[in-house]
């Protein structure tokens, strides 16, 4: 029986730099350097995640520039101003940014819902009192990174569910900062 192990498709992924029979071990690092010492790389992306297609041509749809009344339309504003590319604003690092879906009600506090799409930046660095995309142990969740005088723990911003504390032997891994929220208001289907 052979020590080696199959040649892992890992080593294929830009930025993998392990070879396949080279062995790993866990290291404990100062709190200030885990967020960047663990964010991935490159257009790794969680499950279930996907990339932003930056390759296409730009999508640019009219712009209203008068904020709209929450209440009776003045018809002197109904004119068009300019076109709007919503990856032009919203999007500041295309090559680390990607989109995924929300699952669940733990964020709600947060103006995330259930079915809601993220837009996750990786190359913001992750600090205390932002929402990240993170995986503890290979869970991955959506939560509010907070400081602890122990290292960081993972709140919710809903008060039915527990933060979610680091024990020694858990791996943290920061997937990237959410920038943006996309709510949909009209039903899908």
């Amino acid at each position: 029986m052979s020590d080696r192990l199959p040649p892992s498709r890992d080593t294929q992924r830009p930025g993998a730099e392990q070879s396949a029979s080279e062995s790993t071990r866990v290291v404990r690092l100062p709190a200030r350097a885990v967020p960047s010492a663990t964010r991935p790389t490159g257009q790794d992306v969680p499950p279930g995640a996907w990339a932003l297609d930056d390759a296409g041509p730009p999508l640019a749809l009219p712009f209203f520039a008068t904020p709209v009344q929450a209440g009776f339309p003045s018809p002197a504003d109904d004119h068009q101003e300019d076109r709007l590319d919503l990856n032009r604003l919203l999007v500041r690092h295309p090559e680390a940014t990607y989109y995924l879906r929300a699952k669940g009600d733990s964020m709600t506090g947060a103006g995330i819902q259930d079915g809601d799409l993220l837009m996750v930046d990786r190359a913001i660095e992750a600090k205390p009192g932002m929402i990240v995309v993170a995986a503890v142990d290979n869970e991955f969740t959506v939560k509010l990174l907070e400081a602890t005088p122990s290292g960081f723990c993972l709140a919710p911003a809903n008060p039915h569910y527990a933060k979610i504390i680091l024990k020694d032997a858990q791996e943290l891994v920061l997937w990237g900062v959410v920038i943006h929220v996309i709510h949909s208001v009209h039903p899908r289907g």
